[in-house]
């Protein structure tokens, strides 16, 4: 079985403040054995942690469209920020990849995808975030599961960690497949979901993030 997490920021996001080398470390040290580093507005950071970790990493990116968040997995290449929804979704099914929708209905979140931008891109969503362990409030996860139930679409749980101390504590444990966008399909709807939230203190150092970012 492969353990598996979707969603995590590095240093390069300008919420984070997490060294590349940190989240592998973290990986082998709680058991994270297949992971993707979900960076704002960029793969560096996915492709720094890729070509340091003795694990598969897949190359994402939390794209800021013009109607909230998307991530694209699978990536070969950088996605502007700013396209519209279906652009952005577009963009990533050139490359040959997976459209995860992160923190759905996350009410505290401006990021989080405008419900019409949803339903527009909803024909060529490959997963859903079921569980955000960042989210505050229990019944945006509810409302996110419920959702995923209702359209039949593939389910995650993620970390959305900010900090290398959140990772290990949500995850999935998916069987082995072959390292592709559709195996990994396959693969979590087989998924067996570990839903945690993340502590109230850690999720505050994605805001320290941001300041220490703005007094530099």
């Amino acid at each position: 079985m492969l353990k598996v997490d979707l969603h995590m920021h590095t240093h390069f996001s300008a919420d984070s403040g997490a060294p590349s080398k940190s989240i592998v470390a973290r990986c082998i040290k709680t058991g994270l054995n297949y992971i993707a580093v979900t960076d704002h507005n960029t793969i560096r950071g996915a492709l720094e942690v890729q070509s340091i970790a003795p694990f598969p990493v897949i190359i994402g990116e939390e794209v800021k469209s013009s109607a909230g968040d998307i991530i694209g997995l699978f990536l070969k290449e950088e996605i502007p920020k700013g396209l519209s929804p279906i652009d952005t979704v577009d963009a990533i099914k050139s490359q040959g990849g997976l459209v995860m929708v992160p923190h759905p209905f996350d009410r505290v979140r401006p990021s989080a995808i405008k419900y019409e931008a949803l339903q527009e891109i909803l024909p060529h969503v490959d997963i859903m975030e079921a569980f955000n362990s960042h989210n505050l409030f229990r019944r945006d996860n509810e409302m996110a599961t419920a959702f995923t139930r209702e359209h039949n679409l593939v389910a995650a749980a993620v970390s959305d960690s900010h900090t290398p101390l959140e990772l290990g504590r949500t995850y999935m444990e998916v069987p082995e497949f072959d390292d592709t966008p559709q195996g990994l399909k396959a693969a979590l709807s087989q998924a067996r979901l570990e839903p945690r939230k993340a502590h109230h203190i850690l999720r505050l150092t994605s805001v320290w993030a941001k300041l220490k970012g703005k007094l530099r």
